[in-house]
């Protein structure tokens, strides 16, 4: 909802100040519909030549994820760690043997049931038990397990930022996009070089409206909607670190309670729980969920 917020008080300051300023609307209101066309229809078609279906696709629904905001909160990380603790317990105390009935159905596990939302990402639950998984098949070495994770993850990361990239790239050319519709504008104005001054002065003032609105749009709407969800992509990328950080203590021995502690140390400072919040839930976890 910030987005909508900045974006509301961008438009009322600029027209605010023109309107106090003594700016006429008209020639605004007059011109915005043909402009718009040019602006917009050129920033649409460009966006679609430039990119392919799947991209199209991310960089809308990125659209609506920056406006809504990033997906995972403090309780989300709790439930990760709560989770991969279950599943670092279980293996510990029973072998890589039970493990397997978990991570190959984690729709009916108890283990991931006993957690909220962050069971129902399933890039989150392919990773945890893709990499566990490793481990029942003697794929145990943390620093070979670690290098793949960082490959994957780069490889996870790039593809959810294409389409943020996708929509950086058309916020940069609106600004070229509206000296077209200037252009044109002028174009028009030329061709009714004989109409009195004050006919002459709305087309060229309406021909200057293409040049405003693409540095407006540029810089206060598509610019910063694209960096917002970058920024938004970065910060839910911890949720994988949080993952990487616990299953590598994990390989190297580590005690589920330190591999908790390790993967509590990579969340966000905003999200992290204390080590004394976090203990509390480990040790509110019921014994069935491992049965």
């Amino acid at each position: 909802m910030l987005v909508l917020l900045g974006i509301i008080v961008t438009l009322g300051m600029v027209f605010g100040g023109f309107i106090s300023h003594g700016g006429n609307m008209d020639v605004i209101i007059g011109a915005l519909p043909t402009e718009a066309m040019v602006i917009g229809g050129a920033a649409i078609g460009s966006f679609i030549t430039g990119n392919g279906g799947s991209i199209m696709k991310k960089a809308g629904k990125g659209l609506g994820h920056a406006l809504k905001g990033p997906k995972w909160k403090s309780d989300d990380y709790k439930d990760l760690l709560c989770l991969l603790f279950m599943i670092s317990k279980l293996i510990k105390t029973k072998g890589v043997i039970a493990l397997e009935a978990h991570i190959e159905n984690p729709e009916e596990s108890k283990i991931f049931n006993h957690v909220g939302r962050v069971k129902d990402d399933h890039h989150v639950v392919d990773f945890i038990c893709d990499y566990f998984r490793m481990t029942t098949m003697n794929f145990d070495d943390p620093h070979q397990v670690e290098d793949v994770m960082l490959k994957d993850l780069e490889k996870h990361h790039h593809e959810e930022s294409e389409g943020a990239h996708a929509l950086a790239v058309v916020g940069e050319a609106f600004p070229a996009l509206g000296i077209v519709a200037a252009v044109l504008g002028v174009v028009n104005t030329m061709a009714s070089i004989n109409e009195p001054v004050e006919v002459l002065g709305a087309l060229i003032g309406g021909a200057l409206v293409g040049t405003f609105l693409g540095i407006l749009i540029s810089y206060t709407m598509a610019s910063p909607l694209a960096s917002r969800l970058q920024q938004i992509i970065d910060e839910e990328a911890h949720i994988y670190d949080v993952m990487k950080d616990f299953i590598i203590a994990h390989l190297h021995g580590q005690a589920p309670q330190i591999s908790a502690e390790i993967g509590r140390k990579a969340v966000p400072g905003g999200f992290q729980p204390s080590f004394y919040d976090l203990d509390e839930l480990l040790n509110e976890i019921p014994n069935d969920v491992y049965a």
